[in-house]
Parts: structure tokens; C-alpha cells; sequence
């Protein structure tokens, strides 16, 4: 067995399914950490994290013409962590805009009409995906 077969192998047992990872987001709502933004065109993924997904995007298509089969399983591995990232992401905004306006009793109508632009510019990200 060569060394690129046994880190396979490895790489393997830690990965998901699309199927999997749907059926874990529905069990572990925690949010995951991450950083609010007020900012209207800001990516939902750090830009090294978007272009770690593209390097390994495209390393499965390379690999596609020896291992076609397992080119498909790692393309479905990786937009299942794709799917998770962006769960984590939304968890995490949901969770700090949460906080914002849910801190007191006693919330202003400012105070509302901000946490309400922040969900809308959260919401747009969220479409432009």
C-alpha cells in the first residue's frame, strides 16, 4: 500500500456524506465560532476558506480521470463540508444577532430597526450564495 492509498484511507473515515451531514446539522444546533459583520457584501466564508475549498475542488476534478469513482465520493464529501461550514456560518450570525436585541427587556425600537438590518443583510448573503 503507498503512502497516498493509507492517507486516503485516512482522509476517508473522517469525512461525511451529504446524507450524514444533513442528518447531524438536524443534532447539533450549537453555533459555531465566527464573526459578526454589519457589512452588506461580505462573503460568507474567509477568503483562505473559499480558496481551500477551490484547491480541493480541484484536486477531485484532477483526479477524476484515474479514480472516477472516488473523485464523485470526494466531490460529495466536500460539498457536504461545504454545507456544513455554512450551517456553522449562519449558526454563528444567528446567534450574535440573537444577542443583540434579546440581551434586555427593555429593547429600543433603535435598537430593533438595527438587528432588522442586520438579518436583511444577512439574508441577502444568504441568496447570493
Amino acid at each position: 500500500m503507498t503512502p497516498q492509498q493509507i492517507d486516503t484511507r485516512e482522509e476517508r473515515a473522517n469525512r461525511l456524506s451529504t446524507a450524514e451531514l444533513a442528518n447531524n446539522l438536524n443534532s447539533d444546533p450549537r453555533p459555531a465560532p465566527g464573526r459578526p459583520t454589519n457589512e452588506p457584501n461580505v462573503p460568507l466564508f474567509a477568503q483562505n476558506d473559499a480558496q481551500d475549498f477551490r484547491t480541493r475542488w480541484e484536486k477531485i476534478q484532477a483526479g477524476f480521470v484515474d479514480e472516477p469513482r472516488e473523485a464523485v465520493v470526494q466531490a460529495d464529501e466536500l460539498v457536504a463540508g461545504v454545507i456544513k461550514r455554512l450551517a456553522e456560518v449562519f449558526a454563528t450570525e444567528r446567534h450574535n444577532l440573537e444577542t443583540e436585541w434579546d440581551k434586555k427587556d427593555d429593547v429600543s425600537t433603535e435598537d430593533l430597526r438595527v438587528a432588522l438590518r442586520r438579518y436583511r443583510s444577512f439574508f441577502d448573503r444568504l441568496l447570493s450564495v
